[in-house]
């Protein structure tokens, strides 16, 4: 892949990702094409690209679209994205080198001031960064391919989970419980905490469902 077809992913996966380009909405090759100054054909090689990731769906002859999950989907995804997030933290506890827990705790630092500012947005780039220090960590690179893949198709998600009232506070405080088990090398303990995280069950799952309709209309 060139670097200018990856910058070009990037930038409509992150229109995705933050809802500017929402959930099921028709994806128009000449609209995007003049959006960033390129031709058709990179845009739907772009696209093939996004379909093979799961973010986007391509129909015969009617074009492509950001892809929709239903409830069920999104329950079976996050379930699987808790257990590879706690195999990855179960891991970092044994194998993390200093350097590497020091990136951690930056990133919990960078985190919290985005709590105390009160800010979701800037809150959600950092909880990335927090958890892609965990995936590093692990020292397994097809773990982290993984768990990097599934992490971009829910990343929409993800992104509105912060909004519901009182979860940055609560993502902060569960990450607290995750770096103390890193540092102190329980991977077990790690494990639950990251598994207890991720999963999407009770209230957060209700709370989730509440919000898609948020997801899918407005721009975020």
């Amino acid at each position: 892949m060139t670097t200018h077809s990856a910058t070009l992913r990037e930038q409509i996966e992150e229109m995705i990702a933050v809802g500017e380009l929402k959930p099921g909405q028709h994806l128009d090759e000449t609209e995007l094409a003049t959006r960033f100054g390129v031709s058709r054909t990179p845009i739907r090689e772009t696209l093939i690209q996004l379909s093979s990731m799961g973010l986007v769906v391509i129909r015969p002859r009617r074009g492509a679209i950001v892809a929709e999950l239903g409830p069920q989907q999104l329950v079976e995804m996050f379930e699987v994205m808790s257990e590879l997030e706690a195999v990855c933290g179960r891991l970092a506890a044994r194998r993390m080198t200093p350097d590497e827990q020091k990136s951690l705790l930056a990133a919990h630092q960078a985190c919290q001031a985005a709590l105390d500012a009160q800010e979701p947005d800037e809150y959600y780039y950092k909880n990335e960064i927090f958890h892609e220090a965990i995936y590093a960590g692990s020292h397994n690179q097809f773990l982290i391919e993984q768990t990097r893949a599934l992490y971009r198709r829910l990343r929409p998600y993800r992104r509105l989970q912060l909004r519901v009232r009182n979860r940055l506070a609560n993502s902060y405080h569960e990450h607290d419980g995750v770096v103390q088990a890193i540092l102190d090398g329980d991977g077990e303990r790690a494990a639950h905490l990251l598994r207890e995280h991720v999963m999407i069950q009770g209230q957060r799952f209700s709370d989730l469902m509440a919000s898609l309709p948020q997801l899918r209309q407005d721009a975020a």
